[in-house]
């Protein structure tokens, strides 16, 4: 098994991880990694935000904004932001291409997001991949600066593992033969 595959075995989901994050040059080098994506005309139809710190506040209120929360509703939502250290929105940013429709750009923009994720989990990083009904809510774009036609595909929480490694430990597989056909 190639190293890729046994990487791509491995990742997981980590929904509670420890308050280390990697460094914003650890960050750049696996965007670098991931921006390799396959990407119809090299139009790089994405990009990234980091929170960190208070900065990660922005997200909470956003989503509390977004969702009309009040009171404790509001401050529990907010906090949930807080539980990682890193916090990457990943952006679809298309551009203007005869060629390279909509849907094809912000699949580029997931699968970075989805490449991201899994180098820094093969890094060693715990990541999650957050979403819901509020990601593209007015108030969480504003929030985010969002640029007119950018919409937000949801947020990578990156930080610490917690626990043991997983070291030799694989995922449970799927059976391919009930999602590959042949005409």
């Amino acid at each position: 098994m190639s190293a890729v595959a046994d990487a791509a075995r491995r990742r997981r989901s980590r929904s509670k991880v420890t308050d280390v994050a990697p460094t914003h040059e650890q960050l750049l080098d696996a965007v670098r990694s991931a921006a390799t994506v396959a990407d119809h005309s090299e139009l790089r139809p994405w990009r990234l935000i980091e929170f960190r710190g208070d900065d990660r506040l922005v997200v909470g209120r956003s989503l509390a904004d977004a969702g009309g929360a009040e009171g404790h509703a509001r401050d529990k939502l907010t906090q949930k932001a807080l539980r990682a250290p890193l916090i990457v929105a990943v952006v679809v940013s298309p551009r203007e291409s005869r060629k390279v429709p909509y849907w094809e750009q912000e699949s580029v923009a997931s699968g970075v997001a989805h490449l991201l994720s899994l180098v820094l989990d093969d890094e060693g990083w715990g990541v999650f991949w957050r979403t819901g009904v509020l990601t593209r809510a007015p108030e969480v774009a504003a929030a985010h600066g969002l640029r007119e036609g950018e919409q937000l595909l949801g947020w990578l929480y990156v930080g610490g593992r917690e626990g043991q490694p997983d070291e030799g430990k694989t995922r449970k597989l799927l059976d391919p033969e009930r999602f590959v056909s042949t005409l």
